[in-house]
């Protein structure tokens, strides 16, 4: 029989930089990602967690409507997918199929093999790019594991396990706080506020992100104040960061909404979402896998210009209030089931914390240099151009071409906020 109710952690910081700065001399295009072959698991991996995105999203944003939301889905799947090694029973088919997976269509291998090999590709170096994905088990210093799923955490998901004194919460906190303030370069701090006296695991998924993109914006065009839409009447003055340039954009007269793709090196892109006025809960609803294939569709190069604020914003949620509304019940209460984990105590999850920060912005002299007189010539004497103005809430994804990983998704809904 267990002896004891224990409680388990699980942490999601995530932090994400967008410096618009040209590499010097001419672009670099950082080293290619290796190449994510499209396999029936791959396949349903994409799938699945775009979904699974989309689905938490809307969780989200219905506690808080009026209110900035920004997270990173694919730290959330894959550290849930990684919980799920030790759960057993109704426990972890609620996990996978709360993913998004159904384990009569295939093996759970394959599930585990698709994100090992998702977040190896991801991990690849670049010029351009500086994305750090890691995951960290902090276990206290009496709990005896399993070796499988030890061993499995370590191969599948690349995880560092810590031995911790959880006898001391404070200290506890103190020494998991500032690892993921170190792994994200200062970024996320002060992550988990509190430790309950009967935690005995800490799970840490954490992912820094830092990028150039691949058409820089000129500072010098920065206009200091520019009025942004908060709400039906109320405005607010921001940064509005503007150029012309040939970008990919489209529109999508069903969901009465414009789609813009800015692309970064390395395989990633941004796509800023702006929906018709008033149709920002529309939106919302529809977003799906198949949505954001379409958009991918109907984009076109166009010469396009673009004012786009430049801001900071951060949002933190508590997920263990959530993700049972998404079918992840037991894992919470007394019918948890994490005896891949142990089998010498009664594992229970408890918490499950998020936050996430967001920065757009300006850095470094090359681009007003490199770009000087761009705007004014392209502006006056080039090709026609639409005018596109992202000043009222608008919807944010960081995308990997790639493999058409969600690496982070969010709503704009005030730029001042953070």
């Amino acid at each position: 029989m267990p002896s004891a109710l224990y409680q388990v952690f699980l942490v999601v910081s995530i932090c994400a930089t967008i410096h618009c700065v040209p590499p010097p001399g001419t672009p670099s295009k950082g080293a290619p990602c290796p190449s994510f072959p499209r396999s029936t698991a791959a396949s349903q991996l994409s799938s699945s967690n775009t979904n699974f995105a989309f689905r938490l999203y809307r969780r989200l944003v219905l506690k808080t409507p009026d209110q900035n939301a920004f997270f990173s889905p694919l730290s959330v799947s894959a550290s849930l997918a990684m919980l799920s090694l030790g759960a057993r029973s109704a426990t972890k088919t609620q996990i996978l199929q709360s993913l998004g997976f159904n384990l009569t269509h295939g093996p759970e291998s394959a599930i585990h093999q698709a994100f090992q090999h998702l977040l190896r590709s991801l991990r690849a170096p670049g010029k351009a790019l500086d994305l750090r994905m890691g995951s960290v088990l902090f276990i206290k210093k009496e709990l005896w594991l399993q070796t499988n799923f030890l061993d499995n955490v370590k191969r599948l998901y690349e995880s560092k396990v810590f031995s911790t004194d959880f006898s001391s919460t404070s200290t506890a906190r103190e020494k998991i706080n500032s690892y993921v303030e170190k792994e994200t370069e200062g970024k996320v701090v002060d992550l988990i506020q509190d430790l309950e006296p009967l935690t005995v695991m800490v799970l840490v998924n954490h992912i820094f992100f830092k990028a150039k993109w691949e058409k820089p914006f000129n500072p010098g065009y920065t206009r200091k104040s520019s009025p942004f839409l908060v709400g039906k009447r109320t405005t607010v003055k921001v940064p509005m960061m503007h150029q012309v340039e040939e970008f990919a954009f489209a529109v999508d007269p069903e969901l009465n909404c414009s789609v813009l793709r800015m692309d970064y090196g390395g395989d990633t892109a941004a796509f800023f979402v702006l929906p018709g006025q008033g149709k920002m809960r529309q939106l919302e609803q529809a977003l799906s896998a198949r949505t954001l294939r379409k958009w991918s569709r109907l984009l076109q190069k166009r010469w396009l210009e673009v004012f786009i604020p430049k801001f900071s914003i951060s949002a933190s949620c508590d997920l263990e209030t959530v993700l049972p509304k998404m079918g992840i019940r037991d894992a919470f209460d007394k019918n948890a089931d994490f005896s891949g984990i142990t089998k010498t105590d009664f594992l229970q999850l408890s918490k499950v914390a998020h936050k996430a920060v967001l920065d757009v912005s300006e850095e470094g002299t090359e681009a007003a240099a490199a770009t000087a007189t761009k705007l004014l010539v392209r502006s006056k004497d080039g090709p026609s151009h639409t005018v596109v103005r992202f000043d009222r809430p608008f919807l944010l994804l960081l995308i990997n071409r790639a493999t058409e990983a969600v690496l982070f998704l969010g709503k704009v809904e005030n730029p001042t906020k953070f």
